[in-house]
């Protein structure tokens, strides 16, 4: 390095510190690029910029890594730790002149050819300032907008405007003596070297930037000039008869409704005060399985993520993750109800586009959406969409909407020129600002409508809502989905490019249950969600402190040895961190009666706390089950359990969307029992399973297991008692008189499960028994009962609690 350089590096150290803060994409370069801090790494860098130089240095202090601005002696030679593949644009003439890169790396690659011990990681660095895309038409922004290799004027401005905005993305690490190994001479690899960084920078750049804006006149031009949306304006001509030039303006209409109005600057801005917002209302933000999006993103795919719908701050909280780890923040499928000034015009400019919530045989303005939103696939937009449709009020997933995914679908049944994968997104929460309002429209309130009232008034309660977590689900790629479901489907596409083929809606309802299948392996276990589940299964919601940290700390040892998933993730925190952050949250009343600190809900917030139980059920269903029949039968053999989740595991996954197959759910049972003995939560004499003896720590754990399902076996016994009773009985009368009795006793022995009674999850139960057999139906739809009923009603029955068991027996249903 010449002194020259050096004394510029010295020179610019300090602006560039005060000026730069730089984001490392990923954190944790060895999990997920194996990168060996104890080997020499030599950087790989696109262009000779000393700002790049030192924004890498402050990067790679903070990471351990070496310096980027220091030599490297190997094998008696000397080496620059950062070599770059062109040279800075000169200030007045365009174009950049490529370095002695290839020199360099024929000399290094013959170094190790004659020292084979040496392994030196050349590790690509690709810097960006800012994200922006490219524009249509370029405007005054984009004079000082990050290009390729801009001259070191035009980085002055560069640094000083967006040095807040500085990404370091690292890429997996090339074995210098894995390349020098290969066929050719030492010349010939490195030029092969070169040119295929060349390519993959420019790839790198696309993923963050995402593609070229359209202008608003190239949008109307390819939206109106579909033929799908020439057929749906004329059609709506002679429907309405109204003159073509009438009908065009109402898609061009529709269109203003719809589409989004991007503008990077917004999301810079946006990611500022996000910031601030999240240091002030979360102790952190979880993610896990990132890497798998990366990984779509350089393989060209085109991303759809789909995820739960929790709260209004999903929208912000998912698109300022996907933005701090690298990729493109998405468009956003978002309800026209939150299309209100000023908020509307906000989100639309942070990449919202806005869809009905119904189209209401509305063929032009379904043709508009439908090819808007092929339009944003062609292009390469990410786009995001939530499968439920709304948020949840009860915590648990509900039913998804097949709207979005079968638009989706029939984009790739027209064509998209790359490959379409959809990323499954577990969004969770310690805390949910909506929580209340959704305990009041499950009571019966209606909805409120989204204001600037509503707005201000949740910014003004915002405080300490402890960690969110974003886990990114197993991506499914929907060409191999199509290609697996039905291989021949392009010989059986009609020849009407607007009709929709026959095999397309139960395709698209097996997709929309693995989607939410995927997400719900990816759950993220938290110390709210778990000392939620353990108070609420307790006798009177109340535990001491002691009693229910050992149970924290048991639940997350059985979820570590015996995990749900490979993509569901569990605290690394110890029992006692999780529970003194868990109370901070100051979400129970703590009291103190002279033998130790007992912990309750707070006056009436009991109701609350299932929200976030029932963000983790799924997990425990079958823990419960087998606990409820040890408990029940309190001496039990291992086939006996197994024979009851065989029995009891379709009704279960279909209501609270667990991944696992009918062996596999077996399988897991059986690892399940196995653990608990080993950990004491079962204790087996001869071939039985018992619970713990009572005066062994693990008892009461074991206890609560056997209680945390209970309510769901009691939604069941009522169902199935009533079909008993009444032998026939219709649809609607079922979950009219289910709900009455469900309502009954819910107030009778103080169940705090709104869901309890909700209808949609009655109507969800119901609709699993006859897709299951249990039920038969007669020649008027009424269902029937069945002596395939009478048997699961009898594995239930003896699963619940004797004074339910006791009322429903006596209850009179007319």
């Amino acid at each position: 390095m010449s002194w020259i350089r050096k004394t510029l590096l010295s020179v610019f150290h300090y602006p560039v510190k005060w000026l730069v803060k730089p984001h490392t994409i990923p954190t944790n370069l060895e999990s997920e690029l194996g990168i060996d801090s104890n080997k020499p790494i030599i950087y790989l860098l696109p262009s000779n910029s000393m700002t790049d130089q030192l924004a890498l240095r402050q990067a790679t202090r903070k990471m351990g890594l070496p310096s980027p601005t220091e030599e490297v002696t190997l094998a008696g030679h000397t080496y620059p730790t950062s070599l770059f593949l062109r040279r800075t644009q000169p200030v007045l003439t365009g174009g950049s002149n490529p370095t002695d890169i290839e020199a360099v790396f024929t000399d290094l690659f013959h170094l190790h050819r004659d020292n084979p011990e040496l392994d030196v990681q050349v590790l690509p660095v690709f810097i960006s300032w800012g994200r922006a895309p490219g524009k249509g038409k370029p405007g005054f922004s984009d004079l000082i907008a990050d290009v390729a290799t801009p001259s070191w004027l035009r980085k002055f401005f560069i640094v000083c405007f967006l040095g807040r905005d500085n990404f370091i993305s690292f890429s997996k690490a090339v074995s210098a003596n894995a390349m020098s190994s290969l066929h050719g001479s030492d010349a010939q690899i490195a030029h092969k070297l070169v040119r295929v960084a060349s390519t993959h920078f420019y790839r790198k750049r696309q993923n963050m930037t995402g593609p070229t804006l359209l202008v608003r006149e190239e949008l109307y031009n390819a939206v109106l000039g579909s033929e799908s949306v020439k057929r749906a304006i004329a059609e709506e001509g002679q429907s309405k008869k109204s003159s073509p030039e009438k009908a065009r303006q109402n898609a061009r209409d529709y269109i203003d409704e719809i589409a989004a109005d991007y503008r990077e600057g917004l999301i810079r801005f946006g990611d500022r005060l996000l910031t601030r917002i999240w240091n002030k209302i979360y102790n952190g933000i979880g993610v896990a399985h990132s890497e798998r999006v990366r990984e779509l993103a350089r393989n060209g795919h085109e991303i759809i993520y789909v995820p739960c719908h929790r709260s209004h701050m999903d929208y912000l909280l998912l698109t300022y993750v996907i933005y701090h780890e690298g990729m493109v923040t998405p468009h956003i499928a978002a309800g026209i109800n939150l299309n209100f000034w000023p908020v509307g015009k906000i989100f639309r400019r942070g990449g919202a586009f806005f869809l009905r919530r119904s189209f209401a045989g509305n063929k032009l303005y379904t043709a508009v959406f439908r090819e808007y939103l092929e339009l944003l696939f062609n292009k390469g937009y990410s786009v995001k969409y939530y499968p439920e449709g709304g948020r949840s009020r009860t915590g648990r997933l509900i039913p998804p909407k097949t709207g979005m995914l079968a638009m989706t679908l029939q984009a790739i049944l027209k064509g998209v020129n790359r490959p379409v994968s959809i990323v499954p997104v577990y969004i969770g929460y310690e805390n949910v600002m909506e929580v209340k309002s959704y305990l009041k429209e499950l009571k019966g309130s209606g909805k409120k409508k989204e204001s600037n009232w509503q707005v201000f008034s949740a910014l003004r309660k915002l405080k300490n809502y402890g960690y969110g977590y974003v886990n990114f689900g197993e991506p499914l790629q929907l060409n191999h989905f199509l290609e697996k479901q039905m291989p021949d489907w392009r010989e059986k596409l009609p020849t009407d490019p607007d009709k929709k083929p026959g095999w397309l809606t139960p395709m698209v309802n097996d997709l929309a249950n693995e989607v939410m299948l995927r997400i719900n392996r990816a759950a993220a276990i938290n110390g709210m969600a778990l000392s939620a589940l353990c108070l609420l299964s307790s006798k009177n919601k109340t535990m001491s402190q002691e009693e229910l940290r050992h149970s924290l700390s048991a639940f997350m040892t059985m979820l570590r040895e015996a995990p749900f998933s490979k993509d569901a993730t569990v605290p690394e925190e110890s029992d006692e961190q999780i529970l003194s952050h868990v109370l901070r949250l100051n979400r129970f009343s703590i009291s103190n009666d002279g033998y130790g600190k007992l912990i309750q809900p707070k006056p009436d917030s009991a109701v609350l706390l299932t929200y976030y139980r029932n963000n983790i059920l799924h997990l425990f269903a079958l823990p419960g089950v087998i606990m409820s029949a040890v408990f029940t039968h309190r001496a039990c053999r291992r086939d006996d359990i197994l024979q009851l989740v065989a029995a009891l595991y379709p009704l279960l996954q279909r209501e609270l969307f667990i991944h696992m197959s009918q062996d596999q759910a077996l399988a897991y049972t059986d690892k399940l029992i196995t653990q608990m003995l080993e950990q004491g939560l079962l204790r087996q004499t001869d071939n039985c399973l018992n619970p713990p003896e009572p005066n062994k720590k693990d008892y009461h754990s074991a206890w609560l297991l056997s209680r945390c399902m209970q309510e769901t076996f009691q939604r069941y016994a009522v169902v199935l008692t009533i079909i008993e009773k009444e032998r026939v009985i219709s649809r609607s009368e079922l979950e009219r008189t289910s709900r009455k009795v469900a309502e009954r006793l819910s107030t009778l022995y103080g169940m705090s499960s709104p869901e309890f009674y909700d209808k949609n999850v009655l109507s969800s139960f119901i609709n699993a028994l006859r897709e299951n057999h249990w039920l038969d139906s007669t020649s008027d739809g009424s269902l029937k009962y069945s002596e395939e009923s009478a048997a699961l009603r009898k594995d239930v029955m003896v699963l619940v609690w004797p004074e339910i068991i006791q009322h429903l027996e006596n209850v009179e249903l007319h």
